[in-house]
C-alpha cells in the first residue's frame, strides 16, 4: 500500500516532465559527487602515494620478516592478499575518479558558458562605447569652434558699425 501511494504521489508532481517521473529517486546525488571528489582529490595527493607505498612496505616486510605461524600473506605465492587489496581499490578508485572528472567537466563547460556570455556581453558594450565615440566625433565637427564664433562675432559688429554709420550720415 505505501509504495503505490509512493509511486501515486511521483506522478502526479507537476514539477517534472512526465517521462522523468519515476518511483525511486536518488535526492543526494550532489552528495555522492562531492564525496567521490574528495576521495579522488585525496588520492591525488603525494601523501596518499606515501602512505600507500609504507603500508605497503610493512605489509611485505611484515609478511617476509615474522615468524611464519604469525604471517598472513605469503610471500612465496606473490602476496595475493596484498594483490587483491590493491585490485580493490584500484576497481573502486578508477570509477570515483571518472566521476569526480565528469562532475569538473560539467563545472568546466558551465564556466565556458559564463565566459562566452561575459566575452559576448563585453564585445556589445565595447561596440556600444565605440558608436557612441564615434557620434561624439560627428557631433564635434558640427559644432561651431572659437574662432568660427569670434570671427562671425566681428562681422556682425562691422556689419552693425556700418549701419550705424549709414544711419549717422543720413540724419
Amino acid at each position: 500500500m505505501a509504495r503505490t501511494n509512493r509511486i501515486n504521489r511521483a506522478e502526479t508532481r507537476l514539477d517534472s516532465p512526465k517521462g522523468l517521473r519515476t518511483a525511486f529517486r536518488f535526492e543526494s546525488r550532489d552528495r555522492f559527487g562531492r564525496f567521490t571528489e574528495s576521495i579522488a582529490r585525496g588520492m591525488g595527493t603525494p601523501w596518499f602515494l606515501f602512505g600507500l607505498s609504507v603500508f605497503v612496505v610493512i605489509w611485505m616486510l611484515y609478511n617476509t620478516l615474522a615468524p611464519v605461524g604469525i604471517r598472513f600473506d605469503s610471500a612465496a605465492i606473490g602476496f595475493t592478499a596484498l594483490t587483491l587489496i590493491l585490485s580493490l581499490q584500484a576497481s573502486y578508485a578508477a570509477p570515483l575518479i571518472l566521476l569526480a572528472q565528469n562532475r569538473q567537466d560539467d563545472r568546466d563547460r558551465v564556466q565556458i558558458e559564463q565566459d562566452r556570455q561575459r566575452s559576448e556581453r563585453n564585445l556589445n558594450d565595447t561596440e556600444y562605447l565605440a558608436r557612441e565615440v564615434v557620434a561624439l566625433r560627428l557631433a564635434m565637427r558640427d559644432m561651431a569652434s572659437k574662432d568660427f564664433i569670434r570671427s562671425e562675432l566681428r562681422s556682425l559688429l562691422a556689419e552693425l558699425d556700418e549701419r550705424d554709420g549709414t544711419k549717422e550720415t543720413a540724419d
